[in-house]
């Protein structure tokens, strides 16, 4: 049996775990697993990262190694400190905290001195041809390229280039520092890359002390080696970027980090850009980084994701070799599954139509026991005000109803959630012949948790108390996109976009224990998804977005067009 558990145990090991146990079996790097998390200061994470978060803390928690969180800032003109500060916000947000915090910058002098021993091994030059140029001689897959005519320069005459550099003696654009790698290979990564340019911008972290910037190739793998990173795990892109990380760290006789690749993810109805992102938000299709409808981080936590729903979404789609196309509908399964276990169940009425109870006292208030969750039995009770005026939903009445219909129609009965039963008497309209009202009389005897009234009805409504009833806004947001794998579809990706991605209710009504709610609850309003309090909420204007229907209505959408 325990051999049975063990076999189970090792299949379910993706490639990775199955890389770092046998490591961990060999003893390289005496047992010890050290990953990290680098993401550039450029920009708001979003769900592919949190899978990467999750999968580089993941090993290391499971291993009992250390995580690093590593700031690849090696771009002073696209970075930013409110970046930094957001991303950190995103990882304790999901849970994890790591070893260490650096900066690709923490190892500008290291990484100066790496080239410096490049050009004295007299395997880096100072170029100073233009782009355009050096783009003409890298040749094709097929053809191999041709070599700058600065590429045998002397040593002596490279370093005081690459000083002179350094010093800001010359203009940007003008020089740059090669590594002397190998012009024929058909990798054109290794075609003689530049690992320096000059840049006169000011950096977040050192100011203006450095005018030349390592290029993210040079710098990403050799700051694995500075930090004796174990296991370097990239998205599967850098595949190809391999063989250069490993020249660099043989040619410089240092540390060396393992790199492993994975797919990254794609998820359906989704773009993951950070240049697309951008665009979104500077165009003004979405309110900002954290909209509810963006795949960042931020937006899923103002959306009501939990950081467990994400994570478990992580651990459901494993590590693939392959990249492929993950279904939306699954994260919003995860999040199903975790909110049904944690949110407080609530009353509110999106589309109200006014109930009036003909044999309740008038001026009577009723207070009601109302379980707040049946899946926490320590989640306890609260109480919901019962009166003579109630709203009910619009849909939830029919005066026409067909054969099954369960709720309220005339002469029909049905329960109210923790109340009692109705009988529907009169149907009141308006000019219009629009029904603006219902007369209805409650039977007494039929108390939610103490009915005696034998009858038996098959419909459950929710409602709130007129007098008691809290106004509210409703965002109801959906698929940003329309089409579900937005690489396959050569349309501009803002032509796909989903015109109705939002829908806002400026006019619900909520039962009055949600004037206590806060932006960290989560609530399910009962029939009609999951909500909870969006960041835009003051305290005279409550608004709440949906965080998720209770059931998969999209796929079902789909599947009748």
């Amino acid at each position: 049996m325990i051999e049975e558990k063990k076999e189970s145990t090792e299949k379910s090991l993706n490639f990775i775990e199955v890389i770092v146990e046998e490591d961990i079996k060999t003893q390289k790097h005496a047992g010890r697993v050290h990953t990290r998390f680098p993401p550039e200061p450029n920009g708001y994470l979003h769900i592919g990262h949190a899978k990467s978060i999750c999968l580089n803390f993941g090993l290391a928690d499971r291993y009992n190694g250390k995580t690093n969180l590593r700031f690849d800032d090696t771009n002073p003109v696209t970075e930013e400190t409110e970046y930094v500060e957001s991303i950190k916000n995103d990882v304790r947000w999901l849970g994890f905290e790591w070893e260490n915090e650096f900066y690709a910058s923490d190892y500008f002098d290291q990484l100066y001195e790496y080239a410096v021993k490049l050009i004295q091994k007299g395997l880096a030059y100072v170029d100073e041809q233009t782009s355009e140029q050096m783009a003409a001689q890298k040749g094709t897959p097929t053809e191999p390229g041709k070599e700058s005519p600065f590429r045998n320069r002397s040593v002596e005459e490279n370093l005081d280039l690459f000083e002179r550099m350094r010093k800001g003696e010359f203009p940007e654009g003008s020089r740059v520092l090669r590594a002397k790698v190998d012009m024929a290979s058909p990798n054109m990564l290794l075609r003689d890359p530049i690992i320096y340019r000059i840049k006169f911008a000011h950096h977040h972290r050192t100011g203006d002390k450095w005018c030349i910037y390592p290029m993210y190739d040079f710098a990403h793998g050799q700051s694995d080696s500075i930090e004796h990173i174990t296991h370097s795990i990239c998205t599967l892109e850098f595949i190809h970027h391999r063989p250069l990380y490993d020249w660099f760290i043989e040619k410089l006789e240092i540390f060396p980090s393992q790199q492993i690749e994975f797919a990254r993810l794609n998820l359906t109805y989704t773009v993951m850009s950070k240049r697309k992102l951008l665009q979104l938000v500077n165009e003004k299709f979405v309110t900002g980084w954290d909209d509810p409808r963006m795949p960042t981080i931020s937006g899923l936590r103002r959306r009501g994701y939990t950081p467990a729903s994400v994570r478990a979404f992580a651990e459901k789609i494993g590590v693939a070799k392959r990249d492929n196309l993950i279904d939306v509908s699954l994260l919003e399964f995860c999040v199903r599954e975790d909110l049904n276990k944690i949110a407080t169940r609530v009353m509110a009425v999106l589309d109200p139509l006014k109930v009036i109870i003909t044999n309740y006292p008038e001026g009577q208030t009723e207070e009601l026991h109302a379980e707040n969750n049946p899946e926490d039995a320590e989640a306890g009770h609260r109480t919901v005000p019962f009166s003579r005026e109630l709203y009910i939903e619009k849909e939830d009445f029919m005066e026409n109803p067909p054969k099954k219909y369960f709720r309220l129609f005339p002469g029909g009965m049905v329960r109210l959630k923790h109340a009692y039963i109705i009988r529907c008497d009169e149907v009141v309209k308006d000019s219009n012949g629009e029904v603006t009202e219902l007369h209805c009389t409650y039977i007494p005897e039929s108390k939610s948790g103490s009915d005696t009234s034998g009858i038996n009805v098959k419909g459950t409504l929710h409602w709130v108390s007129v007098p008691h009833a809290v106004e509210a806004e409703v965002r109801l947001y959906d698929r940003l996109f329309t089409v579900e794998d937005l690489a396959a579809d050569e349309r501009d990706f803002k032509e796909l976009i989903n015109p109705d991605s939002l829908q806002v209710i400026e006019k619900v009504y909520v039962e009055p224990w949600l004037k206590q709610a806060t932006t960290k609850d989560h609530f399910q309003f009962i029939r009609k998804g999951y909500f909870n309090l969006d960041t835009d909420s003051t305290s005279e204007k409550l608004i709440f977005n949906r965080t998720v229907t209770l059931k998969d209505t999209w796929t079902k959408t789909q599947d009748k067009q």
